[in-house]
């Protein structure tokens, strides 16, 4: 008997069954992603895994028409491979976290009768997610109170590493390991008044812009701390006392973990705007900012750079809990 996990395509779907598979150790665990996207390069030489499984699949979301009837033979033919895995794993339970790789395992495990739980990172849940939804044993959202658990799966060094902010002192910019043009200019724009304000800069520029970020900042003889991919995040979260960030999943529930307010800018093109839903979720709780890309105003940055930080810090702690993937191996080992 095993627990099968499945979906991906992007490192916020893989993230999360990296988290909850750490907390399954000894259990028999099969992987099955696609050949398309990141998963490969995320499990393809995972010890963990007793089996990995890639199949032919791609997205079937912003198709043309050949396009999509391409995308669903493939899907039909991976359904049945998907099978053939989970009858020869004695395949238990399914863990989905979305994404195109899901599709074919998902159909299949509710094809053969196996138990479907699914995690939906996001607070505007993805069209394979709503779908599935009513056929899961579980549904899994950070973002719903009718959730079974509501503790996002974060790293223990995100909580352990909290504390509560009162002043502006440390700015953090974060665009993820890619970077984020929009917020690189902001930063360029902000940087001299933050310069005058002595407050410190730490900068995720993203990989491919670091050497240009950096120059800026040489240039303009201003200290500043650049990096682009990093597994000292949660250490650099500590630093800051606000943040200006894109609203993925994981780094918003980061955030919140440590505790550290932010100013959300969702990236514009995410799958049914839903950085900006997930930004909302906290704006709407008055435990953040929201400002879209096209309407940045510097002078209302400004000005939130003047509040009182400690209320907004205190509520964030309070929002979320740790041992959100202990809480789902769990709920997989239970069923």
């Amino acid at each position: 008997m095993s627990i099968v996990m499945t979906g991906g395509g992007t490192g916020g779907h893989l993230v999360i069954i990296k988290a909850v598979k750490e907390e399954l150790q000894g259990e028999r665990l099969i992987y099955i992603g696609s050949t398309s996207g990141q998963d490969q390069a995320w499990f393809q030489n995972d010890p963990q895994f007793e089996s990995v499984h890639f199949l032919t699949t791609q997205g079937v979301v912003n198709q043309g028409f050949l396009g999509k009837f391409k995308s669903l033979y493939m899907l039909i033919k991976a359904i049945f491979q998907a099978r053939k895995i989970l009858k020869a794993a004695q395949a238990r339970v399914v863990f989905c976290v979305g994404g195109f790789s899901a599709a074919p395992t998902s159909f299949a495990a509710k094809s053969l009768g196996v138990p479907l739980v699914i995690h939906e990172q996001n607070a505007s849940v993805g069209s394979l997610n709503n779908l599935l939804r009513p056929y899961a044993r579980a549904f899994i959202s950070s973002y719903e109170v009718d959730s079974p658990i509501t503790a996002y799966p974060i790293k223990k060094e995100f909580f352990e590493k909290s504390r509560i902010r009162t002043k502006i002192q440390t700015l953090i910019f974060l665009g993820g390991s890619q970077g984020a043009v929009a917020i690189n200019t902001l930063a360029f724009k902000l940087a001299p008044i933050l310069k005058e304000r002595n407050i410190a800069i730490i900068h995720q520029a993203g990989e491919k812009n670091i050497e240009t970020v950096k120059q800026f900042y040489a240039e303009h003889d201003i200290e500043a701390e650049v990096f682009g991919f990093t597994d000292r995040l949660s250490d650099y979260m500590q630093q800051a006392d606000f943040a200006i960030a894109r609203s993925g999943a994981s780094t918003l529930w980061e955030l919140c973990a440590t505790a550290c307010p932010a100013l959300f800018i969702p990236y514009p093109y995410a799958a049914n705007d839903h950085q900006y839903y997930n930004a909302k979720f906290l704006f709407d709780q008055n435990l953040a900012w929201i400002m879209r890309e096209e309407v940045i105003t510097l002078d209302k940055i400004i000005a939130i750079l003047d509040e009182d930080m400690e209320a907004k810090s205190r509520e964030l702690q309070r929002i979320t809990q740790p041992d959100g993937a202990l809480a789902i191996a769990n709920l997989l080992r239970e069923i």
